[in-house]
């Protein structure tokens, strides 16, 4: 039984799908939980679950691709908590497209959010978690950053570059006892796959060697473990929860 009591933690793009089930996940293990989203009213209903496991939340709405909205947030959040023991970087989106109908605007919203938000929020965090010489940060990647896809030049990018910046904090921050690391989701059972026909969901699992799409309380899995003492000699790492799709 993993054990996070006494923990504050911080679970970007928490508000709805992947990002919701990571924070219910910490909640449910002891942490204390503050979620972050653009859409405050997904937060806010987070947040009220949360406060049903009899955990503490807060609700906090911010554009973590904007420096100064950042720089609030953790204010905020360290306002309420008192300290930071762990970040996950959830916040992400996407905006597919062929590379030679590739708008400007789609690869820059995608880079930002899906990237910049990490950088920003790993060099917030970086400080209490370094004055603490503890902490634990979570970069949710995907797969799609370690083989490419077709259609998905910006995630793909952001993605693989979030990898990079996991890799690179881990070594920074070692000494101080701060693990980082990656999880790598493969296709996973969300409200966008949701909408797909049976056959395209048949496809997509026919290219898994389990023959199976994922669950967000798979993604969720992996993070908990990540941000408890079980990973404690674990840093640079990319978790990937995939069904063997990437090996």
């Amino acid at each position: 039984m993993i054990d996070l009591a006494g923990k504050a933690s911080l679970v970007t793009g928490g508000g709805r799908g992947i990002g919701r089930e990571i924070a219910l996940k910490l909640a449910e293990a002891g942490a204390d939980v503050a979620i972050c989203d653009i859409e405050p009213e997904s937060a806010q209903q987070t947040a009220a679950d949360i406060e049903k496991h009899g955990r503490k939340s807060l609700a906090l709405k911010a554009d973590v691709s904007n420096a100064g909205d950042v720089s609030t947030m953790f204010s905020s959040f360290l306002d309420a908590f008192g300290k930071m023991d762990v970040l996950v970087n959830n916040a992400g989106i996407t905006r597919d497209g062929l590379i030679m109908r590739m708008k400007d605007a789609d690869w820059d919203s995608v880079l930002a959010i899906n990237l910049k938000s990490a950088f920003l929020c790993c060099r917030e965090a970086a400080r209490p978690m370094m004055k603490a010489r503890g902490g634990k940060i979570i970069n949710i990647a995907s797969v799609v950053g370690l083989m490419g896809n077709a259609g998905q030049a910006n995630y793909a990018a952001s993605k693989a570059g979030l990898i990079g910046l996991t890799k690179t904090l881990a070594r920074e921050l070692a000494t101080r006892a701060i693990n980082v690391n990656a999880v790598a989701p493969g296709f996973i059972q969300t409200a966008m796959t949701d909408k797909l026909s049976p056959q395209a969901k048949e496809s997509l699992s026919a290219r898994i060697p389990m023959q199976k799409l994922g669950l967000p309380d798979d993604v969720a899995n992996a993070v908990l473990f990540l941000a408890s003492s079980l990973s404690d000699y674990v840093t640079g790492q990319v978790l990937a929860v995939d069904g063997g799709l990437v090996m």
